[in-house]
This record gives structure tokens, C-alpha cells and sequence, in this order.
């Protein structure tokens, strides 16, 4: 009996410490500084437009052997672009507000056919709260995370509507 608590007390262990690997180990420091960050929402003006948030970072002193890759923020994670220079990036993160949707709803199969399944995204392996982000990064081929915290928020752009249509 006393083996057979061993045995269930080693799996347990084992698949404890399997789930704890799951989660990235975040940097201390980065090899790069972040000197401004910011978020902002925007909104189309025109209905199906859409909607989404867009997080701007600019960063200094970045060494050669560093590729800023991707970003995750409010429960979603986005590649970088660069913005308007080699060290401005923005990750864009679009919302379902103000979206087109173009869905068919019949008695008959066919004629919903051409309908798009939702997007599912899966969870991000980070607990962060509203004005946090984790910029993932890669130094020497080695995918690292780095976290910032006490980030901005702008005022939300609106864009302006489509011009009135003169004929």
C-alpha cells in the first residue's frame, strides 16, 4: 500500500511541476529601453468599419542581436510592425465593436454556407491587468519575454464618416 501512495504521490508531483513550465519566464531586464508607450482605441466612423486598439512603443539602445517580435496586451497577443522608423512598432488589436458581418441565417444548410465560423482565440499564458504588456523578443534565437507595466492610455480616435455620396 505504502508504494502504491508513492507512485500516486510521484505522478501527482510530476504533472504539477509539467503545468508550472508552461508559463514563460519573464526577463528582469531587457536588452533595449523603452522610451515611450501608449495605448489608444479607435472606431470608424462608417458602420462595419470596425474597431480596435492600437499600443505604440518606441525604444532606444537596442542591441544588434535583438528582433522585437510580438506583443500581448488585454488578453491578446499581435506581431509588431514597425512604425515610421526602426525603433517605432505598433501592435495592432482589432474588436468585434463596429465589425461587418455578413451572416446568413436560413432554414436551409445551403444557404448558410458561405458564413465564417467565429475566431476562437486561446488564452495568452500571462495574467495582466489593463495597463500591461509583455513584449516578446528574440536575442540570438532565443524567444524572450520582458514585462511593462503603467502603460497610457490616449484619448479614443474616432474616425470621421465616409463623405456624403453627390450624384
Amino acid at each position: 500500500m505504502k508504494t502504491v501512495s508513492h507512485i500516486i504521490f510521484i505522478v501527482f508531483v510530476s504533472f504539477a511541476l509539467m503545468q508550472c513550465s508552461s508559463v514563460p519566464k519573464l526577463e528582469a531586464n531587457a536588452p533595449f529601453n523603452v522610451t515611450e508607450i501608449y495605448s489608444q482605441n479607435w472606431i470608424a466612423g462608417i458602420k462595419g468599419g470596425g474597431s480596435g486598439t492600437n499600443l505604440f512603443v518606441t525604444i532606444s539602445d537596442r542591441e544588434e542581436n535583438v528582433v522585437i517580435d510580438s506583443v500581448f496586451f488585454r488578453g491578446k497577443v499581435t506581431k509588431f510592425e514597425t512604425n515610421s522608423g526602426e525603433n517605432s512598432y505598433v501592435g495592432r488589436f482589432s474588436t468585434s465593436i463596429n465589425k461587418k458581418q455578413d451572416i446568413i441565417l436560413s432554414d436551409a444548410p445551403n444557404a448558410e454556407f458561405g458564413n465564417e465560423a467565429p475566431k476562437i482565440s486561446k488564452p495568452i499564458p500571462f495574467d495582466l491587468k489593463n495597463s500591461e504588456c509583455i513584449i516578446s523578443y528574440k536575442e540570438n534565437n532565443t524567444t524572450r519575454y520582458f514585462k511593462i507595466s503603467a502603460i497610457k492610455e490616449k484619448p479614443m480616435l474616432s474616425y470621421p464618416s465616409a463623405p456624403p455620396n453627390e450624384q
